[in-house]
């Protein structure tokens, strides 16, 4: 055994620079409120910049390659998110689409401790450590929700998210003290070694059940799902983008380890030990998580909903990655498959940034048809609240795309690319989780997922539909430059400010843009992108952490 401190360096400067933000925000100055998405920012940069150089793979850290690219993919969208929450109001109070008040420290420090949670799940190799993980990477979002915007949609929104994640916990705590109990072990290098030996009784097989439903909720997944529509829609728009990545990516990881722990010495050619249950179970998940995501997509009439159900149908097309690794005993289909998954978090991630960038950008419409829909609770549409001053409807989009062409075209390769189109990131990203499903032989499975991409194309084409076909409402007054003040339960909400177009935000979207088709057109940067993923494919990709843990062994 050797200490290794510097291989959780990105951890401890996460949390010890959201410490600092949390003391810079107590004094609640001007002057703080500004600092502080700079400091954010440039601890993520500094992140990514060591986990690129310092703290890089050698010849010898095969396994330490999962969690490095997980950490990485970590910080170079953390850095795109804190872009698209920057303040740019006179009193740095938030911008078009947010509203955190005086909490500035607060909320940058809850976004680099969710972060750093992801950080943890990656490098974790023991079953506690993977829970506080996760948690750390949810908690902070709780918090987020509610602050993101003064409104009761926002804290409504907060207090469901809390209580659900609370259930969702205690199921993972049930299955993680099934697997304790059954093995004796929380690491998870031991416990694959159990199972392997011993195979999957069912008790074992219990615990593997539970975690997996608890990740569900992580990830979006049926039937744990119901939270989204209301959450996403509820959240301030840059912490919608927020949610629809770092907890999804927390949970994904997690449950990969989790499969690879179950399926014994996975990829050294030895077979899985009695996988069916689990990837028939991810098998019937994949295909109700995208077929009911995409469904409901067509249903609804505010875009954050759409793309909340967007968001739950492409975890479904994740877990095909996943049922193709659990479901197949070859070494080669289980890399192709978690090579797949790998693409698409970082696919999904980049081009879902550029859609809820498009929507900060452009102004909501205080229309008839529109005052109120965008902050509807459960009881209905919300007394005197505000409506959104950043789109959020599709009455808010309706035309939008002949009067900022630019946005428009960025909201049509963003959807373009969510529906796998090619020439975008989205294409090979559904490639490469096809083609381990079909060398698995789950053809069903790659015939519903092919038919669900076909749905999603028709609330995808309408969203740029409507930008660029739809004729404006009649009687539609935009909220861009207004700087009026509304009372909202006692509070005062300023609604937008003098608006401008958010330098920081319009630079978010097109570094997403760019990315999104950079690596849809130009094959040598999606073969890098590829090559990266197969270099994180490791044998057994939960002992990746045995490199990041304090007590690694090397």
């Amino acid at each position: 055994m050797t200490f290794r401190l510097d291989l959780i360096f990105p951890e401890l400067l996460l949390a010890a620079v959201a410490c600092v933000l949390f003391l810079l925000g107590a004094p609640g100055g001007v002057t703080a409120r500004r600092s502080a998405p700079w400091i954010a920012l440039l601890t993520l940069i500094v992140v990514f910049v060591v986990q690129a150089t310092w703290l890089r793979p050698g010849t010898g850290d095969a396994a330490y390659a999962f969690a490095h690219y997980v950490k990485m993919l970590a910080s170079a969208m953390g850095v795109l998110l804190v872009l698209l929450a920057w303040p740019t109001n006179a009193q740095a109070t938030g911008n078009a689409a947010l509203e955190f008040g005086g909490d500035g420290g607060e909320f940058y420090g809850l976004m680099l401790l969710s972060l750093a949670g992801v950080f943890l799940v990656a490098g974790s190799n023991d079953i506690i450590l993977l829970f506080l993980g996760i948690e750390l990477a949810s908690i902070p979002t709780y918090i987020m929700v509610s602050i993101s915007r003064p409104l009761p949609v926002a804290q409504e929104a907060g207090v469901k998210y809390f209580f659900l994640g609370a259930m969702a916990a205690a199921v993972m705590l049930f299955g993680f003290s099934y697997l304790y109990g059954t093995t004796g072990e929380t690491q998870l290098s031991r416990i694959s070694t159990s199972f392997g030996s011993t195979g999957i009784p069912p008790w074992q097989t219990l615990a593997v059940v539970m975690l997996v439903a608890g990740f569900a909720f992580k990830i979006a997944a049926v039937p744990l799902h119901f939270y989204a529509g209301d959450v996403y829609q509820g959240a301030a728009t840059p912490v919608t983008a927020f949610l629809a990545f770092v907890p999804k990516t927390s949970g994904f990881v997690a449950l990969i380890k989790v499969l690879y722990a179950a399926g014994g010495s996975a990829g050294t050619g030895a077979a899985w030990v009695e996988p069916d249950t689990v990837a028939r179970l991810l098998w019937v998940l994949a295909a109700l998580t995208m077929t009911v995501g995409n469904v409901l997509g067509l249903l609804q009439f505010n875009v954050k909903r759409v793309l909340a159900y967007s968001s739950i149908a492409h975890s479904g097309y994740m877990l095909v990655g996943l049922a193709a690794l659990a479901g197949s005993h070859s070494a080669s289909v289980q890399t192709d498959a978690l090579r797949g998954v790998l693409f698409y978090l970082a696919a999904y991630g980049i081009m879902n940034v550029a859609a809820f960038g498009v929507l900060i950008l452009l102004p909501a419409r205080q229309a008839v048809t529109n005052f109120g829909a965008a902050y509807v609770g459960a009881a209905g549409p919300v007394p005197g609240a505000p409506v959104a001053t950043s789109a959020e409807s599709f009455e808010d989009l309706a035309g939008t795309g002949r009067d900022h062409p630019a946005l428009g075209l960025a909201m049509a390769v963003a959807c373009f690319s969510l529906i796998g189109l090619p020439l975008t990131v989205g294409f090979f990203g559904k490639l490469f989780l096809i083609k381990p499903a079909l060398d698995a032989r789950m053809y069903w499975l790659v015939v519903i997922t092919m038919a669900n991409a076909a749905i999603s194309a028709a609330y995808y084409l309408r969203i740029v539909g409507t930008m660029f076909l739809r004729p404006e409402p009649a009687g539609a007054v935009t909220t861009a430059g207004s700087a009026s003040l509304q009372s909202v339960g006692g509070g005062v909400y300023r609604a937008g400010g003098a608006r401008g177009w958010g330098g920081p935000v319009l630079l978010s979207v097109v570094l997403s843009v760019i990315a999104t088709l950079v690596l849809g057109i130009v094959l040598p940067a999606t073969n890098r992108l590829a090559t990266g993923t197969r270099a994180a494919t490791v044998v057994e990709p939960h002992r990746a952490s045995a490199s990041v843990a304090v007590t690694a062994s090397r």
